[in-house]
């Protein structure tokens, strides 16, 4: 009998030279560099530029990646007119970002072109591009012009000054930067998994990051951030995080942000999220992040986590993070786009350089040998 992998949970189905996640031992490498190096050292860009050439870029290089970068950040007519039309109320921001990348197939001659010269462009194209989707829509939701993109700026400070008007501090530009290294890539996650089992099909990569953006909306997956700070909310103030938790453990609830299928340890990108997170809250409200790490302490002492081992995994400290950067939690899952499309372009390259179709089989459970009737002989 066929051994059921429900999940697919423990099956190997290709290699990467992405990044590798070692959850028993709570680290997470990236190309070779341990996360925490990058963590403490590296741009957004230079994990960009890595994942797709496999090497860190030199001064040189990584300046005119920079500029390219920059050159891309416009969006094409038709893309901006498409987010303008979207109705303000109903459309959740995740859902105009797949409808705008999808979009911008439309105006690519060549969005059909799988090489690898082709796709390194459209690689760079989507990085460039879905920041400024982001911030469009969440300008021209609340009645804003929408801002362009400013060439003088890094990625990150340029979506915050999209998105708020202002230039961001070097704290703030540096803590969504760190948000943008931490989220790049991990693994064979769920969004990855989706965009290389379309691009297996030989679908182009509008297709495919399209597809992975569709994967990463859900609440178990990039949509966990938005639940998280939700739950503060709830919560309110530090006093009633004990009766809360009291209640949600009565009830057998769970904690948004607890828990993840790689790592029985802390997970090691939660680190820099809790402390960027405490440096955020001295310059903004500090009362997200107290709710947090009180919340976060009566969980390590329960018996229940103890024993299963439940830590907070990326989603937990991300959400305060981003709320203090002026980001509202409906956005956080396409934020959380912005860094992971570096890493999903890099498993797509690798998929189309080596492609195989991914064609798992499914254990049938339902009946056989029926015997067709007719419609008027149907009870």
């Amino acid at each position: 009998m066929t051994e059921l992998k429900a999940g697919l949970q423990g099956v190997v189905v290709a290699q990467t030279k992405m990044s590798h996640v070692l959850g028993e031992e709570g680290r997470l490498i990236y190309a070779g560099y341990d996360i925490h190096d990058l963590a403490e050292q590296a741009t957004f860009e230079e994990i960009a530029y890595m994942f797709w050439y496999w090497t860190l870029p030199n001064r040189r290089q990584l300046d005119g990646f920079d500029d390219s970068l920059k050159a891309r950040r416009g969006l094409p007519f038709h893309v901006m007119e498409l987010i303008r039309s979207a109705p303000t109320v109903q459309s959740h921001p995740m859902s105009v970002l797949r409808t705008s990348v999808s979009a911008l197939a439309l105006g690519d001659p060549g969005s059909n072109d799988i090489s690898q010269a082709s796709n390194l462009r459209r690689s760079a194209d989507l990085t460039a591009k879905i920041p400024t989707i982001v911030a469009a829509h969440a300008r021209n939701r609340k009645g804003l012009e929408p801002l362009g993109p400013r060439d003088d700026l890094d990625h990150a400070s340029n979506f915050l000054y999209m998105l708020r008007g202002s230039v961001p501090s070097p704290i703030e530009a540096r803590a969504l930067n760190l948000y943008l290294v931490l989220l790049a890539d991990h693994g064979f996650n769920a969004s990855t998994f989706s965009a290389r089992v379309t691009a297996a099909t030989q679908s182009d990569i509008f297709s495919a990051i399209t597809s992975a953006i569709g994967t990463l909306k859900g609440p178990a997956h990039g949509g966990a951030g938005e639940v998280a700070m939700q739950q503060f909310f709830d919560i309110g103030k530090v006093e009633n995080v004990e009766p809360w938790f009291q209640k949600l453990r009565a009830q057998r609830g769970r904690i948004s942000g607890f828990g993840h299928r790689e790592y029985k340890v802390e997970d090691p990108r939660a680190v820099h999220l809790r402390q960027a997170a405490g440096q955020l809250a001295e310059m903004t409200d500090s009362r997200w992040v107290n709710i947090a790490e009180k919340l976060e302490q009566a969980a390590r002492a329960d018996p229940y986590f103890i024993e299963r081992k439940l830590f907070v995994n990326v989603d937990y400290y991300s959400a305060p993070l981003l709320y203090a950067l002026g980001i509202e939690p409906d956005l956080f899952t396409s934020v959380f786009s912005m860094a992971r499309i570096v890493g999903w372009t890099g498993h797509l390259l690798e998929q189309y350089a080596d492609n195989r179709l991914i064609r798992p089989r499914a254990e049938y459970i339902g009946p056989t040998n029926l015997k067709w009737v007719p419609v008027d002989q149907r009870g």
